[in-house]
């Protein structure tokens, strides 16, 4: 069974432009990428000659005459005489690119040969483009593919555009949505964020229909990215880099979520999990989200490096590292607010990487005023709040209200309710959310 994905109409589009540059797809392990890259490939090329660097280490060789076409191809055919190079019908992929990334090197050739379609594969585990003969700069493409998000899960259970354009006329409209809708969204949304969206927990929901083995599926996951992290992170760090990302969902779980690194050792320097965290980031494991010096524009340069919240990219991945007790209430009762809103202020920002939104929140040190999220339109900033009970949106309030603040003029609550719009804030159900850039981008 192939799930629909983002990606498919992406490498279509790359598929049939006039003058396409070779093609990387990066990515977490395990969110799909080889299963789309071939789901593509069997439909639109008459011949495809495939090398995983992990499954296949044989090849590991291929660029040892250096990084030419030709001599490419001439090692790959001497290690395997069947594979065929067919020129304007063939299209080479180079799965688990970080075991040999000097491929990234050959794009260029590729590029200028011009005989072959290519596109490379590959966690961002070991993707270490400083170590890098030379990156083909100019001569290729980088596309960043994310676990599900709610529109590809909406498409796995048989929606349509036909709905998603539904509920984005209601955000538009300010329309609030039928009791049905209501209730059908949340449950689809609540089922979502328990599972995530790895495509292997998708798939044995949709086959099951229940949440029976999915946990032990995203569990091992996690387990793999904990091998990852041994197997390619260099000396002692490896240990600094596993006890940031296990410590992740304990700091979400407190009042003031911003990571603050003496929770995993009192002694720790920031200078010293830096460069774990930012490995993390780099491998597509967490997000990393910057407290603003001051809530204005513009958004990049205007942030604190060293304050900072973390989160999971894939929400099921934090629902499955939580305890016991904490499993049994959201599996069974789905009750996200057990984790003092932390689980729906991980999706929003879930949602925001996956729409290439950034991600930054505000805290006044000598206040009580505080904001989870910002966005932007062309000329302005929007504060956006993400609410787990119904208490009064107050900080949200007075940013909107306040003339210190001149870029901002209105704001966004997502919340566990209906779509409504009052006094410069437009209110959305958390389901919502994966749709708020293309809101955003009305507004411009």
């Amino acid at each position: 069974m192939y799930l629909r994905r983002k990606i498919d109409d992406y490498l279509l589009a790359w598929r049939n432009r006039e003058d396409k540059l070779p093609l990387i797809v990066k990515g977490a392990r395990q969110i799909g990428k080889t299963e789309s890259i071939f789901h593509f490939a069997q439909k639109n090329y008459e011949n495809i000659v495939s090398i995983n660097f992990v499954l296949e280490p044989k090849y590991k060789t291929i660029l040892s005459d250096g990084y030419g076409v030709n001599e490419i191809i001439k090692n790959i055919s001497l290690l395997d005489p069947s594979k065929k190079f067919i020129q304007g019908k063939t299209l080479i992929i180079f799965d688990e690119l970080q075991e040999v990334p000097d491929i990234a090197t050959s794009l260029k050739a590729f590029k200028l040969d011009g005989r072959f379609d290519v596109i490379c594969s590959g966690s961002l585990l070991g993707i270490n483009y400083k170590k890098i003969h030379s990156n083909s700069v100019g001569y290729k493409t980088d596309y960043e593919m994310f676990s599900m998000d709610f529109e590809e899960f909406l498409w796995a259970k048989g929606y349509t555009e036909i709905h998603i354009d539904n509920l984005l006329k209601h955000m538009q409209d300010g329309v609030p949505f039928s009791d049905t809708e209501l209730a059908v969204y949340k449950k689809l949304f609540l089922d979502f964020c328990v599972l995530g969206g790895m495509p292997a927990v998708v798939k044995k929901y949709i086959e099951t229909g229940t949440f029976s083995e999915t946990l032990e599926i995203q569990r091992q996951i996690q387990l793999d990215y904990e091998e990852d992290i041994r197997k390619y992170a260099e000396g002692l760090d490896q240990t600094k880099i596993v006890s940031v990302y296990r410590n992740v969902p304990a700091q979400l779980a407190k009042e003031n979520k911003k990571f603050q690194l003496s929770k995993i050792d009192k002694k720790a320097r920031s200078r010293e999990y830096m460069g774990c965290i930012t490995w993390l980031e780099d491998a597509g494991v967490i997000s990393i989200c910057y407290c603003l010096n001051y809530p204005e524009l513009p958004l990049k340069g205007n942030y604190d490096e060293s304050k900072y919240k973390i989160y999971y990219p894939d929400t099921g991945l934090l629902i499955a590292s939580l305890d016991e007790e904490a499993q049994e209430d959201l599996r069974a009762n789905k009750n996200l607010g057990v984790y003092k809103g932390a689980l729906y202020e991980n999706f929003v920002a879930e949602a925001f990487i996956k729409q290439g939104l950034g991600l930054y929140y505000y805290k006044k040190e000598s206040a009580t005023l505080e904001e989870d999220f910002f966005v932007r339109t062309k000329d302005e900033l929007v504060p956006v709040e993400v609410k787990a009970n119904n208490n009064r949106s107050r900080s949200l309030r007075k940013l909107i209200s306040s003339d210190s603040y001149s870029d901002i003029h209105w704001g966004i609550k997502l919340a566990d309710s209906n779509v409504g719009i009052e006094d410069g804030i437009c209110t959305f159900p958390y389901f919502c959310t994966f749709l708020l850039k293309k809101y955003l981008s009305g507004k411009s």
